[in-house]
């Protein structure tokens, strides 16, 4: 009787034993298996980082270079946007203007700047901007010529802003007539004053 209690004694806890390892395991197994269980944790810097692409620096700026074009009955101003490179606001406008006084290229419009018309300076101040001419766009052709040139000049100069006041100057020196037809220059010129002043 007594090796049968001892027998069984011995049953029991192989049971109760078998029976922890089992509870055990599942808990170890429910817990990779439900997500959200936090997997082992790694050191901070071995983990990838995605790198961020740097953002290309914009190396061109647009402008407009304006030339006239002839409806057949008038003259207006039209605009041809140039990409330039980018610059403080004086580096752009002289190449803009660079662009004006080369002429136009194919499929443009016209231009009454006389040829030879020299760039002597372009200068971006508080009171407005500074365009400084040789004598040659001092010569040549009647009213409409004069007036068309002196647009050509005042938008383009304000193709990076179109509210700036513009001065047109000869050799360094205010320019208040134009032409041997006098044309009278009241300076600063602006987009609004040339509309208002000057009839193509």
């Amino acid at each position: 009787m007594k090796e049968q209690q001892g027998n069984r004694i011995s049953s029991g806890i192989i049971a109760a034993i078998s029976v922890a390892v089992i509870a055990v395991s599942g808990a170890i197994a429910y817990r990779v298996i439900v997500p959200g269980a936090k997997a082992p944790s790694q050191p901070e810097n071995s983990v990838s980082r995605k790198l961020e692409t740097p953002k290309p620096i914009n190396t061109e700026q647009k402008a407009e270079v304006y030339w006239l074009q002839d409806s057949g009955t008038k003259l207006s101003l039209v605009p041809q946007a140039v990409t330039l490179p980018q610059g403080e606001p004086n580096q752009v406008l002289e190449a803009a203007f660079s662009k004006l006084l080369a002429g136009p290229t194919e499929g443009t419009g016209s231009t009454t700047i006389p040829t030879g018309t020299k760039l002597l300076g372009v200068k971006v101040a508080d009171d407005g901007v500074h365009v400084n001419l040789s004598e040659d766009f001092t010569t040549g052709g009647g009213s409409s010529s004069m007036m068309g040139r002196v647009g050509q000049v005042v938008y383009t100069a304000t193709s990076l802003n179109p509210n700036a006041k513009v001065y047109i100057e000869v050799n360094g020196k205010q320019l208040d007539v134009l032409g041997g037809e006098g044309l009278e220059l009241e300076q600063p010129l602006t987009r609004e004053s040339y509309k208002q002043n000057f009839e193509l």
